[in-house]
């Protein structure tokens, strides 16, 4: 057993603390380590390190707390533990594990002081929608539909490969999902994020032509109040996506400036030839535009002060609850110009002048850590650190399958410890506030289903870990309903609501492991504390003063003895999912499995 720290309330005496404020940090080192010398705490304010003294405040179950103060001297404010043990030798502990030799600053456990994300956050449980599939109301049988359109019937298959892809239309809107706002309090749904909703030339409505009104095809402005209304009304937060990266070649600025030099929208993308004629786009994609954010005119239109796109759908009477930023990792970043702190913290600042309640998360398809620092994103919808781990663990050998982020590649196939040092290894940069918001998608729109190639038995040991594991646990709309998808397009299939009876039991599972996470506050804002990692089974256990839970995620069969100082309170566990046996010091069982206990909870003397 290694010494254990994180940032939860069992190790940080504040998620919140403001430049100046001195803070209370924890760490526990299990006896089995031997004899400590001391402890200290290694800060790096200015760049410069800085020790504090820890004092051990308590022995419990084999291990002794030490406690120790760090003065918050930076925005984001890097500490980590200096172990001196009694035979000479010098250890460290960071967010990456417990090391015998000097650590990476990146690696620090993390204190921050900008402003904090909204309470309702890290308790979130994301439904992903993508209106054009989602369901239909019968208002859209009276809307005429655009030039681009091709119309599907709802039971067609999705078109995933050739010209029609972005051109097939289903018809859904946001009336529809208002009509089915019960299924989503069903399976206990707290988020509901909307890709986009503003008019475009396709399906997905990632090319906008504008930004100033609801697509007529969803229904228009009053369809967005209307939904964001009744879903407040029932419990739902409601976000919305945006493109700052990137408008359609069709948005209203960019015909009002390709091939026309002088104008007053010139400034607003990146032209390669003085007429203006051909330019910076996404991927080299011409329908999409990349924005030039050294223009202020795009600022002020956009990203900043109250007049700016960002604040108007937060502010009355469409009150969204924030934003997901798609391609958060490009935006601002062209050749040698890197304007992405600039423009998140724009971005930020806007949603809390309107709205300081609100979430702000942004798309980062590989290491996100680098921007993530918590002066703005609140959390990543990444897939490095959750959903490619998972999928390499979880899927089929023989049908390894092409994934979004490795277009040239296959995911590899993964033991379970290669999973927690993947995981382990791109969660360490992320402070832990930044840790608690980041998504676990299983899959989006823009993936493969992950049930295409799972392992027959594995969803709920994949969904398991999603609910488990600190992060926003993400549904993509049809993942209850057991559908499936060869790639990001194949998988955007429309929900089959009349046959809704021959999916309960997967639906069924959606919604125990989804009350599950919501039940619980261990699982919301508990720590995180590996147990086991093994090729087949990995286990952990997530721990509050109320209470802790622990995890078993099982690809195969499994018999694990734990030491007995490992975990405290096995004689008292309470089942509260799967059916693995438990005995004390002992799991075993047939995988796939997974399955949750319910331990008390950690109590240590006040500080």
């Amino acid at each position: 057993m290694d010494p254990h720290h994180d940032g939860s309330p069992l190790y940080v005496s504040t998620q919140t603390p403001v430049l100046g404020e001195r803070v209370t940090v924890r760490v526990r080192i299990p006896h089995s380590l031997g004899p400590v010398e001391n402890v200290r705490t290694r800060s790096n304010p200015d760049h410069e390190p800085r020790f504090t003294v820890a004092t051990k405040i308590v022995s419990l179950d084999g291990w002794d707390w030490w406690e120790a103060e760090v003065e918050v001297e930076n925005p984001i404010h890097g500490y980590r533990f200096l172990i001196a043990l009694a035979d000479g030798s010098k250890t460290w502990l960071n967010a990456s594990g417990y090391h015998r030799i000097e650590t990476l600053d990146s690696e620090d456990f993390k204190l921050l002081t900008y402003p904090a994300p909204p309470e309702w956050g890290r308790a979130s449980v994301m439904y992903q929608i993508f209106p054009d599939r989602f369901a239909r109301s019968r208002a859209a049988d009276d809307r005429e539909l655009p030039e681009w359109a091709e119309p599907a019937e709802w039971t067609d298959e999705p078109i995933h490969i050739g010209p029609s892809t972005a051109r097939q239309f289903y018809g859904g809107d946001l009336e529809g999902i208002v009509e089915h706002l019960d299924h989503l309090e069903h399976l206990g749904i707290t988020m509901i994020y909307l890709t986009p909703v503003f008019p475009a030339r396709s399906n997905h409505r990632y090319d906008a032509l504008s930004f100033a009104e609801v697509d007529p095809l969803l229904g228009g402005d009053q369809a967005l109040v209307d939904l964001v209304r009744v879903a407040h009304d029932r419990g739902f937060t409601v976000i919305g996506d945006l493109t700052s990266n990137h408008s359609g070649d069709a948005h209203e600025w960019f015909q009002a400036s390709h091939l026309k030099p002088g104008a007053p929208e010139s400034e607003f993308y990146y032209w390669l030839d003085e007429n203006q004629e051909h330019y910076a786009s996404w991927l080299g994609v011409p329908s999409l535009p990349k924005f030039n954010w050294a223009s202020q005119e795009l600022r002020d239109r956009f990203i900043e002060g109250p007049d700016s796109v960002v604040a108007k759908w937060l502010g009355e009477p469409y009150n969204l609850d924030g934003w997901r930023i798609d391609v958060a990792n490009m935006t601002g970043r062209y050749l040698d110009t890197d304007l992405n702190a600039d423009v998140r913290r724009i971005i930020r600042q806007t949603m809390i002048d309107v709205n300081p309640d609100t979430i702000l998360l942004g798309e980062s398809t590989n290491d996100a850590t680098g921007d993530f620092q918590g002066d703005a994103w609140h959390g990543a919808m990444t897939y490095s650190n959750f959903t490619r781990p998972i999928w390499g663990w979880l899927s089929e050998r023989e049908r390894e399958s092409s994934y979004f982020g490795l277009p040239f590649g296959t995911i590899p196939s993964y033991t379970g410890r290669e999973v927690f040092a993947a995981h382990n290894q791109f969660t360490a940069g992320f402070p832990w506030r930044v840790r608690l918001h980041t998504m676990n998608a299983l899959d989006t729109h823009d993936t493969p289903r992950f049930l295409t190639h799972a392992v027959p038995g594995s969803v709920p040991v994949a969904f398991g870990l999603s609910v488990t594991l600190p992060g926003i646990p993400v549904i993509f709309a049809g993942d209850e309903f057991g559908l499936v998808g060869d790639d990001g397009e194949h998988s955007r299939s429309p929900l089959p609501w009349d046959s809704i009876a021959d999916s309960r039991a997967t639906i069924d599972l959606y919604t125990e492991l989804i009350h599950l996470r919501t039940s619980h506050v261990a699982l919301n804002e508990g720590g995180i504390r590996w147990i086991h990692v093994g090729d087949d089974v990995l286990v952990y256990v997530r721990e509050h003063p109320q209470e802790s839970l622990l995890v078993l995620a099982a690809r195969d069969d499994f018999d694990v003895l734990f030491e007995s100082d490992v975990l405290a309170g096995l004689a008292s566990a309470q089942r509260l999912f799967g059916d693995a046996k438990l005995t004390e010091g002992h799991l075993s069982g047939t995988g796939p499995t997974f399955g949750v206990w319910k331990l008390p909870g950690i109590v240590l003397p006040a500080g």
